[in-house]
């Protein structure tokens, strides 16, 4: 895999939940990745990104998961054989039980999806346990012993959940259940058959840690066969209410709520817009961290290195300094409606604030960044031939991006939010250290954003025609009367993308199709957040002209930026 910056390649983004495959099971799976990458292989891309894939909790979000190692479950491709202990007898029985059309069709229906590769997952364990093919066992044991530093932890919280009706806010627990140490003495207390059924539970969700290790490896090279890396993410923050937090509360400090400074830019929610992104992520006890030799930063790189050949740290930002709320994301209603004197008689005093500390004195900045260095140089010597971007967006202090420069670390650019001395950037003057889009999973895909700036009566026509007129700008293309978004406005704006100067240019998967859909809208609870999928499977998008079409402008534009060669 070159995956020098002296080699300029072309990827796309495509959340693993919305691909559809002829064989899904309502929803994307490693099945299904397998396809994405043996087709943006053939149209000229050599990078496919993904987001998270941690094991997430009820809001079903990627950047909420429930633990930092542990993979999803539903990521996983089931069938007759897959994984080698679920027979035919078993699929075929429990495919009896769902209406398979209507679980395809339409957004990820996420209990059934559970439900239904749950029931799966439960009888290929049970086969195992009944019927353990050789050396599948050994295996097994092996992984266990590999991964206990986790994987203990993890199973026990997840028995524990289950017992708590899957709920994975554990605070709100048997009052018994709330604390390891508790939770431990508790069970001690449990007669023999009990504590045996809770071993077996921590046993089966080990089981499944497994056979997505197993999964994800192969994956991992089916990819390297196919000249094609995988882009992990890692969010910067951990859930509160996760295994990790549960079980190492004393790297955290659970008071402090971490997110964003207030964002004028997202005017979809008021919140954010007047006090920022509340994440409700734990704030890192940094010390504790760095008593321990940062042994939980090192663990987290190296699960995510083991599948990803590059991976991107969302809010890299957070390792320099990070913005926190003296309350949690369910009090924010609380205080959307409250002046800043009133919002500190409710906290007793305490306020949203960058900590360790802000960037307003020299000396606070410096100290920032070369606390940040000494925490990214760990992520970095643990990360090994991984290469490692960081997403550095919003409010970006002026010693970051030479920072990250300084360590090898690729930053972002958002063409349409590049301005130096009041102008516009161009492409040429990227770095070559830097990754370019135009979107993330956050943003609305352009071709929304072309329908409300063509819209006058549309709420957002404004801020959409502002967005719009500055990727045009961009592009060198200037809107006029009769321009269309398929004749000139797409290939303009892909063309300005992958001739821009950046080592990697990613398209996001609906702007690549020309779509409007949008996976998430930050600061909300939509329910159409993370559930959305694409509305063709990969075999269909294949045989479809007007994709096909699409993409043969693509190619050339790729072979003509000089990311690709003709040959390739």
């Amino acid at each position: 895999m070159n995956l020098s910056p002296e080699n300029k390649i072309a990827g796309v983004l495509a959340p693993l939940f919305a691909l559809r495959s002829e064989h899904g099971l309502g929803i994307g799976d490693v099945g299904a990745l397998r396809e994405l990458i043996e087709w943006t292989r053939q149209i000229g891309f050599r990078v496919v990104q993904l987001l998270p894939i941690n094991e997430v909790g009820g809001d079903n979000s990627p950047y909420n998961a429930i633990s930092a190692m542990a993979i999803e479950p539903t990521t996983l491709h089931l069938a007759p054989g897959s994984p080698a202990e679920l027979t035919q007898k078993a699929f075929e029985s429990a495919m009896a039980n769902e209406n398979l059309d209507a679980l395809r069709h339409g957004p990820v229906k996420y209990d059934r999806v559970r439900k239904l590769k749950r029931e799966l997952l439960e009888s290929a364990f049970n086969n195992f346990q009944l019927n353990p093919i050789a050396n599948r066992k050994a295996k097994f044991d092996q992984f266990c012993e590999r991964e206990s530093s986790w994987l203990k932890p993890y199973s026990f919280f997840r028995v524990l959940m289950e017992l708590n009706g899957e709920n994975e806010t554990w605070d709100e627990w048997q009052l018994e259940h709330r604390d390891p140490k508790t939770a431990h003495a508790w069970l001690r207390e449990q007669p023999t058959n009990m504590r045996n059924q809770f071993s077996e539970r921590e046993r089966f969700f080990c089981y499944v840690q497994w056979i997505a290790d197993e999964q994800w490896r192969e994956v991992h090279q089916f990819a390297e066969e196919h000249g094609v890396a995988l882009m992990g993410d890692i969010p910067f923050g951990v859930s509160y209410c996760s295994a990790d937090v549960f079980s190492e509360r004393e790297i955290f400090h659970l008071d402090w709520s971490g997110g964003a400074p207030p964002e004028p830019y997202f005017k979809d929610d008021k919140f954010t817009m007047k006090w920022g992104q509340n994440w409700g992520i734990p704030v890192y006890n940094w010390p504790a961290l760095r008593e321990q030799n940062f042994a939980w930063w090192r663990q987290r790189v190296r699960g995510v290195r083991r599948i990803f050949h590059l991976f991107r740290i969302d809010h890299v930002l957070g390792f320099y300094r990070i913005y926190a709320f003296p309350w949690r994301p369910a009090k924010n209603k609380e205080f959307l409606p409250l002046d800043w004197n009133a919002m500190l008689a409710k906290t007793g005093g305490r306020w949203p604030h960058f900590t360790p500390r802000d960037d307003e004195k020299p000396e606070n900045a410096e100290a920032n960044r070369r606390e940040g260095e000494d925490y990214l140089r760990v992520v970095l010597a643990e990360s090994g031939a991984t290469r490692v971007v960081g997403e550095d967006l919003g409010t970006v202090p002026g010693y970051v991006r030479p920072s990250l420069h300084s360590l090898g670390i690729a930053g972002f650019k958002i063409p349409q939010w590049e301005f130096l001395h009041g102008q516009m950037t161009p492409g040429s003057h990227f770095e070559r250290l830097s990754v370019t889009t135009y979107a993330t999973h956050d943003h609305k895909p352009i071709r929304q954003l072309w329908a409300e700036a063509m819209d006058e009566k549309s709420p957002t026509h404004a801020q959409a025609l502002e967005d719009v007129l500055k990727i045009a700008q961009f592009s060198g293309i200037v809107l006029r009367q009769g321009l269309e978004y398929e004749r000139d406005f797409y290939p303009a704006i892909m063309s300005a993308l992958f001739n821009s100067h950046s080592w990697l240019a990613i398209v996001m998967i609906t702007d690549l199709l020309a779509r409007k859909d949008r996976f998430n809208v930050p600061g909300t609870a939509m329910a159409t957040n993370w559930t959305r999928r694409l509305p063709k499977t990969i075999e269909q998008m294949r045989e479809s002209r007007s994709v096909r079409r699409r993409m043969k402008v693509i190619r050339e534009l790729l072979e003509n930026s000089g990311r690709i060669r003709a040959t390739d």
